[in-house]
């Protein structure tokens, strides 16, 4: 069983005993220590929840609110939603923050608490620890029984989400329905089945061909949406005879695309071909994470932008794009974040602008996706163990490779020219990622294990 608190926040997988897993105990503590410290910072006493379709959902669901309702918390429960409209209801409601009830594409037996401030956005890592000092000392106080939060249920942000979507200046629905896009989708039995059909409605995409679309929680595939769990969308993009084939992960901020040949448009060009769409009609900067595909800065640089990158996670990457005034942002993993409607990941906003890019530029998915510059990722991972010194074996990584340009601001990545390599700990599992980018798969995967050998004979000699 296994429990991670983090800028990503409360993550963990269902059962066990309490402080192992996310069971019950651990769900009212962390809840309880939200709880009390939004509301130490807030003047009022509101909340606004939302959940993914997960088999625990409902259980997690319960247990928040009632907390949240002992703490004399007001709680707007949007039900079944999405990450992103979790995002845009916080601060459409005055709400003081808001929890989503979602581990994002981790698999069923996951479940987690992501923590947002009364701006709809990711709390901050000061933040963070803030909540859980207050958790590791049980610092909270419940209210007498005249003073319980109220409980208000409300189903009018799936629309409310995708009026705003649809009213962005740079959304052309006429362009869409004149494309007559046919199109095939994955929800993976998540809450993008009962979003992403509605906004392609709404959008005017008559044709859509569902796949995994029931909320049920049951998910047919690996979640994550990664090339070796989308070969059933690619065999329908095909069988369709599709333009395109859209997948989101659970809780609908991540987005990737099958192009008209099956092939994989690539998660990490998801933002590179939104960017590129938004910087042709508005000049500005970009920021993604570390982690991220070179691509961005070309095409940032190329239309007369400047390109940062920012630490990975969500806040990381925001914060920075509010530092550098950015256009456009997000991460290689398919999460686009469009500061005009809310600074948080959303496919449905990465949808509504890349149909809009499609079908402005006449081009089939595959023909797009050659337009831009050829990087290919490989990602690696090496599993923790307790006796790693992770600190260490980076700094002794980073001795080796002074002479090369390098950053530290998380974790260490080393540029060789265009190509690239960068080791972290992971946010979200017991792992050490290792991404190296290149001109062809055959130089990236070389670029990583060159550095995965360098790792294990460090180690050895530890």
């Amino acid at each position: 069983m296994t429990l991670i608190k983090s800028i990503s926040g409360i993550r963990g997988t269902i059962g066990g005993a309490a402080g192992d897993g996310l069971t019950p105990l651990d769900i009212v503590k962390f809840t309880s220590a939200f709880g009390s410290w939004v509301t130490s910072n807030a003047e009022n006493k509101k909340i606004v929840i939302g959940r993914d379709a997960r088999i625990s959902g409902e259980m997690v669901n319960n247990l928040v609110i009632g907390t949240l309702q002992g703490l004399g918390i007001d709680v707007i429960d949007l039900g079944l939603s999405t990450t992103p409209t979790v995002e845009v209801a916080v601060p459409a409601e005055q709400a003081a923050g808001g929890i989503i009830l979602t581990a994002s594409h981790n698999p069923k037996q996951w479940n987690a608490l992501k923590l947002l401030n009364s701006k709809g956005e990711f709390i901050s890592d000061t933040d963070g620890k803030e909540v859980l000092d207050i958790a590791e000392k049980s610092d909270f106080t419940y209210a007498d029984v005249d003073h319980l939060g109220k409980l208000t249920h409300d189903d009018s942000y799936l629309q409310k989400h995708i009026d705003a979507v649809l009213a962005l200046p740079l959304v052309d629905k006429a362009a869409i329905v004149k494309a007559n896009f046919n199109v095939v989708i994955d929800c993976v039995n998540s809450t993008g089945g009962i979003f992403i059909p509605a906004l392609l409605k709404a959008l005017g995409v008559k044709t859509v061909h569902e796949l995994f679309c029931e909320p049920d929680g049951k998910f047919p595939h690996n979640p994550e949406p990664l090339p070796e769990n989308l070969i059933a969308l690619s065999q329908e993009v095909l069988k369709k005879k599709a333009n395109l084939g859209i997948a989101v992960d659970p809780d609908v901020d991540r987005l990737c695309f099958v192009c008209e040949d099956g092939n994989m448009f690539g998660e990490e060009y998801t933002l590179v071909a939104v960017a590129d769409y938004v910087l042709q009609h508005n000049k500005g900067n970009t920021v993604s994470n570390l982690s991220s595909t070179r691509a961005l800065r070309d095409v940032t640089e190329k239309a007369g932008g400047e390109y940062n990158a920012a630490a990975v996670g969500e806040v990381n990457v925001v914060n920075k794009m509010k530092e550098t005034n950015a256009v456009i942002g997000g991460e290689g993993n398919g999460g686009v974040i469009y500061p005009e409607l809310h600074y948080g990941r959303d496919a449905l906003v990465g949808i509504a602008l890349f149909l809009t890019h499609l079908a402005k530029s006449g081009k089939t998915v595959s023909a797009l996706r050659a337009s831009y510059p050829g990087y290919f990722i490989s990602k690696n991972k090496i599993t923790l163990t307790p006796e790693m010194d992770i600190d260490k074996l980076l700094l002794q990584v980073e001795e080796k490779y002074q002479k090369q340009p390098h950053s530290t601001i998380d974790g260490l990545k080393i540029e060789f020219d265009k190509e690239w390599v960068h080791l972290r700990r992971s946010n979200t599992e017991p792992i050490i990622r290792i991404y190296s980018e290149a001109g062809s798969e055959t130089v990236a995967n070389n670029l990583a294990n060159k550095i995965i050998k360098d790792i294990k004979e460090i180690l050895n000699l530890g």
